[in-house]
């Protein structure tokens, strides 16, 4: 396989609940141009200070935008083009070693590890934005209520929240959202896996034709992480899958329609990671993923064309992993 750069314990209620002043997002705001300072100076000394690891960044996805849709001579020219960002950033992080416990017991938490450490600036504003995901928002996406858990995947951004204030400063802005999830905010499969022969082999095919599935649809494969390996290089124990890994999946076109016609801060959930995981003894894989809807809720998105296109998403992402031998459950 090539990697390319580029149990639930679900409350009865949840999503519904998930409404009036829930939190969304985290950014600072800090004034200026960041760019330079963020990725020569801040990533640099991000594992050091924080534990958090970044994997697979993907640095000005603006001049990415600019080259495809707003060169005349590219064959996928938008004649709307306008040029919006300054910057748009997508770095994903993860702290691997606070993970692992809470993986163990709550495998669905990977549809969010890595996210994003997203750093925006568009033209009508000088002023540079650096956030995430609430991880409250997180957790209530993926279905996680009990309290200890949520308790100890919170305190995890704690550090990074504190770091990212230390170097740049700027105004602490927690936002929240007063639209409700969708009633299932994340879609759920499983695989057959043929244990006839050796797992490594199936996997690896697996993975070929699952990247070859969704490059036909003009999915990037923006990221991938083997759990597994994390685990085995830190030499902690993670006997309890077989296998463990989660693709980031990018929508070049999609994303370049939201994040450059008026809200890069919905960012924060690019790429959108599918997470994979076989349990030991186990002849199923299990797959799950956060839909592309949720986006219009946290971020509060109410333009229907951004709105159709997210469940568009949603619905080809379905049909794709069902073209694999996925069943939707």
């Amino acid at each position: 396989m090539i990697k390319r750069i580029i149990h639930t314990s679900l409350l009865v209620g949840l999503a519904s609940s998930f409404v009036y002043g829930a939190n969304s997002v985290h950014f600072n705001a800090v004034a200026g141009d960041q760019e330079t300072k963020y990725e020569k100076e801040f990533l640099p000394s991000l594992e050091d200070a924080t534990g958090f690891v970044l994997a697979d960044p993907h640095e000005k996805i603006d001049d990415a935008y600019a080259s495809k849709y707003g060169d005349p001579k590219s064959p996928e020219y938008d004649k709307g083009y306008k040029n919006t960002l300054d910057n748009l950033g997508f770095f994903p992080v993860s702290n691997d070693k606070a993970l692992h416990p809470l993986l163990l017991t709550h495998p669905q938490l990977a549809a969010f590890q890595p996210f994003n450490l997203l750093i925006y600036k568009t033209k009508a504003e000088d002023v540079s934005y650096i956030g995430h995901i609430a991880p409250e928002a997180m957790l209530d996406i993926v279905g996680v209520g009990d309290a200890q858990t949520r308790k100890a995947y919170t305190s995890m951004f704690g550090p990074l929240d504190s770091y990212v204030t230390k170097s740049f400063g700027g105004k602490v802005e927690d936002k929240q959202h007063a639209t409700p999830l969708p009633k299932q905010p994340m879609m759920h499969f499983e695989i057959s896996v043929d244990k006839s022969q050796d797992l490594l082999d199936w996997v690896e095919g697996f993975q070929e034709n699952f990247e070859a599935a969704f490059e036909d649809k003009e999915y990037v494969i923006a990221g991938f992480k083997n759990f597994k390996e994390v685990y085995a290089d830190l030499e902690m124990p993670f006997d309890k899958y077989e296998q463990f890994f989660v693709y980031g999946l990018c929508h070049f076109k999609f994303s370049y329609e939201i994040f450059n016609k008026g809200r890069p801060d919905a960012g924060v959930f690019a790429p959108c990671s599918m997470y994979f995981y076989i349990e030991k003894g186990s002849n199923k894989m299990m797959v799950g993923m956060p839909k592309v809807a949720n986006w219009g809720a946290v971020m509060d998105i109410k333009d229907p064309k951004k709105l159709k296109a997210m469940q568009d998403i949603d619905n080809e992402i379905v049909a794709v992993m069902k073209s694999l031998g996925a069943k939707e459950i």
